[in-house]
Parts: structure tokens; C-alpha cells; sequence
């Protein structure tokens, strides 16, 4: 080879090796919107790269040299991570109603994953229900509590008293094969019947089985307002339950409420401060709203009256011999909850409009505590009830430690909007949270706290649940009149990878998961 010739092919090959590589092609990529990556305190201007289910980049695309199938354009968008609500009541919408499976109120708030089975309700087959779930088919991912209260009634009915041995025992065993099928921990309603029969040893006996599995201890507490033990003593109750048992603690829909305990968030932050500072894992969640809701049975009819069966609790509420103190306890349970006036009646099936207690009482000609008896003898009523504070909402709200929920409802608008009504008047109106904090506790925490794997981030081998909201847009729609309407402002959706809302409309991608708890096996993380 002559000198001329082997120069050329050594330039040529220069030249080759400076070329740059062909570019990696995935399929989508968001562009143009500012990223909130559900860890940092800032978004910043990012692309999103997602392939098949997973995310597999975040940052500039053109230092990575990537290009995408479809490009969906995000300026002037928010690019955050699926909203994850940890509270819901989902199950029997998507295993019962005909078109629940789509959860569309859910979506189009931005959440890509639900959590049910909550206040101590959730199915004792918990492997069996998710397997249901998933044969039927899901919009947004699903996850599921195994319930204290299911357990209990499985095992010894609505009975007032103490489990036998032998009862905690089959409890245990139980709640074992539910974690087992991916359950995410333990689910408690204390406050409702049949669980508010148990004591602190039955429940730390059971959160402790949770424990072993390094699931949540997750509770209703037996008190928010001045029932029994008090908000102050049901916090310490849950407290104490975390520390015998060694389970991680959440409290359920953080709140105070009624009049008599008004102001003591103070207190339960306080406790709360003090148990993390011991070692005590203390989570909690909270939906944006001052209204509870409930039933009427719940909120008024005393737990004595509720045992055994509700053929026993007609026949006690119709007993002479309990009327006066029916009405004395029922009287006192309204005065807590601000009267018949901060009572409304919602998501009727007689067909009449939602009215106040008051306004029922007089329609019916009686007075409100035998209305009240009334209603639950035909058939019970769900309820808003207005019982909380400002004061308390926000400074719950501000905790680094509180997530957002809905605890959605049928005639609540909770069940269709909290996640943009948080937003709107908590981050844009009020400024009691930032965007960031907005988003990290709707995603991230939530994630962390539930042991849901791979989810709650924008981040490279993390599952592509994505949400690209229009913040002039985004916020709730419905209302106590109209509990039942779509929330704005959601311009895309993405659930493990596919597209549940495109160019702001809804489709019927029924891509959604059964979750376990867990479950991480098939993630490979990799670098931004």
C-alpha cells in the first residue's frame, strides 16, 4: 500500500469515528413541560422518554441523542408523576358497576393508581379479589388493605366481646395469607362496629403479623372527635400500637373533627413529631375538604346499638326501652358534629335533591334525632358532614409526612375532585403548599409509604404512570351539588405506558394493574 493510499484510509477511518452514532429510538417522548420528578423541591425543563411500560430517560434528549415514535408537545404543561390515592372505595366500583372499571372521576383527576380496602374493609381473599380486578379490567392501577373488620366478622360475626385464642389465631393465619397474595398491610376502622369492639392487645397482636412482612399498620382511629377515647387518645392508641408491634403506622383521613376537639391538630403533630423522633415509622393521609363522609348510622347511632346484626340494631332502635337514651347519645352525637344543620343528605336513591337533616326532619314532620332514627330504620343514607376547621385542614396539610386522599365516596364531590381541588385552592389560591410539595405528596410519598414498587417518580426503570396538566386549567369541578362531575385540565394521562387521556379526552385503555406489595423483581434502575 502506498504512503498516499494509507493516509486516505486512515482519514477516512477519522472520519468515520467521529461521525455520531445513530440515534436510540423509543416510544414517546414529552417535550417542552416543566418536570416535577416527585423528589425535588422545583421542576425543570426536561424531556420524558417512555418505552413499552417504563420510563427510560429523563432530561435533555438531544445530549442523550434520543428521539421518539410520537412526540407529544408540553408547553406551558406540568410533567409529574401519576398521582397515587392511597384511600379509596373503589373495590365494588370496579368489580360491580358496569363502566366502574374506567374510574373515570379518578383519572381525570390525575391519579394512575387507587388503593381500597380501607377502615378495616378490605377483603380477607385479597389475592382473589386483585386477580378479579385485573380479569375485569382496570383504568387506573389497583391495590388493596386487607380489613381488621373483615377479619374479625369472618372469624366471630358482629359479636361484642374478646377473640378467643384460638379466634386470634385463624386471625392471624388470615391476615398471613393476604400478605402474603400481595395485601399492602393491615387496614383498621375503630371507630365503626364491629371493630371498635376490639381492644389495643387484639390489634397490636394483628399489626404485628403485618410487621413481619415489613407491611403498613393502617388505621380509622377510634376517635377523631370526643366519641370515647378522644382524637388525643386515639393517636396515642395507633402510637402505641406501631410500638408494640413494630409495624409502620398510617392514619387514615387526618383530621379534627367536630367542635369539642377543634385547635388540637397542635397536639397530634406534636405526638406524632415526638413518635418519629423515637424510631416510630407515622405516615398519614388527608382528603382537601371540611366535610366527612359517612353514613348517618355512623355518624349518629351509638355502637351498642350495632352489634350482633342490623336485624338486632332495628330491633334495639325500635325498642322503648332504649329511647331515652337513644335520644340523649344521638342528641350529643350531632351537637359534636355542629348540629342537624351541618348534616346533608347525599347520593339519594329516593330520587330527592341532598337536604339537611333540618330540612328532612321537617319534610318528614319530626324532629331530628328520631329522623335520624327514621333514616336508618329505612334503610340508611349517606352523608356530608361539615365538621372541620380551616386551621386544622392546613396544618395537617403542611406536614411532611401527610399525603393526599380522597376517601371518595358516593355523593361526596371528594370522590372526583380532591386532587385538583388541593391543587387550586391549597397550592394557587391559599399558598399553604408549593407545587412541588403538591406533587411529591400525591406521588412519591404515597409510593414510599405503601411499599408500591418502581411507582411515584419520574425516573429512569420506574413504571411510565405520567400526568401532563395545564396548571391555568386543572382543577375540580364538582361540587356538593353536583358531586359527580369530571375535574379539567388533565391534557394527557399515561398509565404503565399507555395513554388513559389523550389531548384531554378520555379513551377506553384499560391498561391498569392489580398491584402487590413489593413485587420489584423485573426493575433495573438506570441513570438520568
Amino acid at each position: 500500500m502506498t504512503w498516499q493510499l494509507a493516509t486516505l484510509v486512515v482519514a477516512l477511518a477519522g472520519i468515520a469515528a467521529c461521525q455520531a452514532p445513530e440515534p436510540t429510538a423509543y416510544d414517546i417522548q414529552i417535550s417542552g413541560g416543566v418536570v416535577y420528578d416527585g423528589v425535588s423541591e422545583s421542576g425543570r425543563a426536561a424531556d420524558v422518554f417512555i418505552d413499552g411500560d417504563k420510563i427510560v430517560f429523563v432530561g435533555d434528549a438531544e445530549a442523550a441523542n434520543a428521539t421518539a415514535r410520537e412526540t407529544i408537545d408540553a408547553t406551558g404543561l406540568i410533567v409529574a408523576p401519576g398521582f397515587i390515592d392511597p384511600h379509596t372505595h373503589t373495590l365494588s366500583d370496579v368489580m360491580f358497576e358496569q363502566d366502574g372499571q374506567q374510574l373515570a372521576g379518578y383519572l381525570t383527576q390525575g391519579v394512575t393508581t387507587v388503593v381500597a380496602g380501607n377502615d378495616g374493609g378490605g377483603p380477607v381473599d385479597t389475592g382473589g379479589a386483585l386477580a378479579a380486578t385485573q380479569e375485569r379490567g382496570l383504568g387506573p392501577n389497583f391495590a388493596l388493605f386487607t380489613g381488621h373488620g373483615s377479619l374479625r366478622s369472618e372469624v366471630m360475626g358482629r359479636e361484642n366481646r374478646a377473640p378467643t385464642e384460638t379466634e386470634i389465631d385463624e386471625m392471624k393465619s388470615k391476615l398471613r395469607q393476604a400478605l402474603a397474595d400481595g395485601a399492602l398491610g393491615l387496614s383498621t376502622g375503630l371507630y365503626y362496629a364491629p371493630a371498635s369492639y376490639a381492644d389495643i392487645d387484639e390489634i397490636a397482636a394483628l399489626a404485628a403479623v403485618a410487621a413481619e412482612y415489613d407491611a403498613l399498620y393502617e388505621s380509622h382511629i377510634r376517635d377523631e372527635s370526643s366519641y370515647s377515647v378522644g382524637l388525643l387518645g386515639a393517636v396515642d392508641e395507633a402510637l402505641e400500637i406501631g410500638r408494640r408491634s413494630g409495624a409502620a403506622v398510617h392514619i387514615a383521613h387526618i383530621k379534627a373533627l367536630g367542635v369539642d376537639v377543634w385547635g388540637q391538630s397542635e397536639d397530634v403533630i406534636s405526638r406524632i413529631d415526638a413518635a418519629q423522633a423515637e424510631g416510630l415509622e407515622v405516615t398519614a393521609d388527608q382528603y382537601p375538604w371540611s366535610a366527612s363522609g359517612t353514613r348517618i348510622s355512623n355518624a349518629l347511632i351509638p355502637n351498642w346499638a350495632k352489634a350482633d346484626s342490623d336485624e338486632a340494631m332495628y330491633a334495639r332502635l325500635r325498642a322503648p326501652e332504649n329511647q331515652d337514651r337513644l335520644v340523649e347519645e344521638i342528641t350529643e352525637n350531632l351537637r359534636k358534629r355542629g348540629g342537624p344543620d351541618a348534616i346533608l343528605l347525599v347520593a339519594r336513591t329516593d330520587g330527592l335533591p341532598s337536604r339537611t337533616l333540618t330540612e328532612e326532619a321537617a319534610a318528614l314532620q319530626l324532629d331530628p334525632v328520631q329522623a335520624a332514627i327514621d333514616i336508618v330504620l329505612g334503610g340508611d343514607a349517606r352523608i356530608a358532614s361539615f365538621n372541620m376547621q380551616d386551621a386544622d385542614i392546613e396544618r395537617f396539610m403542611r406536614q411532611p409526612w401527610v399525603m393526599t386522599s380522597s376517601d371518595g365516596t358516593n355523593g361526596h364531590p371528594r370522590k372526583f375532585a380532591s386532587f385538583p381541588r388541593k391543587y387550586r385552592t391549597y397550592v394557587e389560591e391559599k399558598s399553604v403548599l408549593t407545587l412541588a410539595q403538591f406533587i411529591n405528596r400525591s406521588s412519591r410519598l404515597t409510593a414510599d409509604t405503601l411499599n408500591l414498587c418502581a411507582r411515584g417518580q419520574l425516573k429512569p426503570g420506574y413504571y411510565a404512570d405520567v400526568v401532563v396538566f395545564d396548571p391555568q386549567t386543572f382543577g375540580p369541578v364538582a361540587d356538593f351539588s353536583t358531586p359527580s362531575e369530571l375535574s379539567t385540565g388533565v391534557q394527557h394521562l399515561f398509565v404503565n405506558g399507555h395513554r388513559a387521556i389523550a389531548d384531554g379526552s378520555l379513551n377506553q385503555n384499560l391498561r391498569g394493574r392489580a398491584l402487590k406489595r413489593g413485587a420489584c423483581a423485573d426493575i433495573k434502575e438506570t441513570a438520568s
